[in-house]
């Protein structure tokens, strides 16, 4: 891996490129557990490593609510822009130091984004029936199929973002291998506003499908919530692992 990984930044990198879709992550609860690096290395793309804060890695479950979602700088796709949505995130960082995420699932309740998604970018999205409810300050997020998954949490009060809490949120872009190639997406946000959250129900199998049979058993080591970030990604960026094999045409 390069010598060099670039800094965790709370605020956004310049990003001029072209537009890929816009949409805004609403409702949002963060759920992390700390675990070694390589309980996780095994996960990963090939040239992608676990990224670690204190000596730990971290696996994330992040319910939210996706809003107003729309193709390059177009409006919101009606019906299929919105909708709930959990996944099952890594903390990574690659061969060149880019740091990122890797999603091991993402359950989603719009059957045509999930085809697009999985056809287009080869992201593990799984169509999923899923509900979102607000009552008396409490938020409770529902997963019914294909496993089954139940958060009920409290939000609390705003809270400063420390050197964890940007590590585990500010994520400039995802990796994923497709097709045979190595890809980067980048994105880009406002600084996430934090909430503290108290955790007051989670019986979730989402985390043990992901690989991590036994970790939604304990409570998540750090917990926040957060009324949103308006999104908008760019388009998928190869990128060459160093050593790898230049294939012949």
């Amino acid at each position: 891996m390069s010598d060099h990984v670039e800094p965790v930044t709370r605020e956004a990198p310049d990003y001029t490129g072209p537009t890929m879709m816009t949409q805004r992550w609403c409702d949002i609860t963060f759920l992390h557990w700390a675990v070694p690096p390589e309980a996780v290395a095994p996960l990963l793309p090939p040239g992608v490593h676990p990224d670690v804060h204190d000596g730990a890695t971290w696996v994330g479950l992040v319910p939210f609510r996706m809003v107003g979602a729309g193709v390059l700088r177009g409006p919101s796709i009606p019906y299929l822009g919105t909708f709930p949505e959990t996944n099952v995130r890594l903390y990574t960082v690659d061969e060149r130091g880019v740091r990122g995420i890797v999603f091991r699932s993402l359950d989603a309740s719009r059957l045509a984004v999930v085809a697009g998604a999985r056809a287009s970018f080869g992201l593990p999205y799984r169509w999923a029936s899923m509900d979102i409810a607000d009552a008396g300050g409490q938020r409770v997020y529902v997963t019914h199929r294909p496993h089954a998954s139940r958060v009920r949490v409290r939000v609390g009060e705003p809270m400063a973002s420390g050197p964890l809490e940007d590590f585990l949120t500010a994520r400039w872009g995802l990796h994923e291998r497709h097709l045979g190639v190595d890809w980067y997406v980048p994105n880009v946000h406002e600084p996430w506003p934090l909430h503290a959250a108290e955790v007051l129900e989670l019986d979730d199998d989402l985390v043990a499908a992901a690989g991590f049979p036994d970790l939604a058993g304990r409570a998540p080591d750090h917990v926040a919530c957060s009324p949103g970030v308006s999104v908008r990604f760019g388009f998928p960026r190869p990128w060459r692992r160093p050593g790898a094999r230049r294939r012949r045409g």
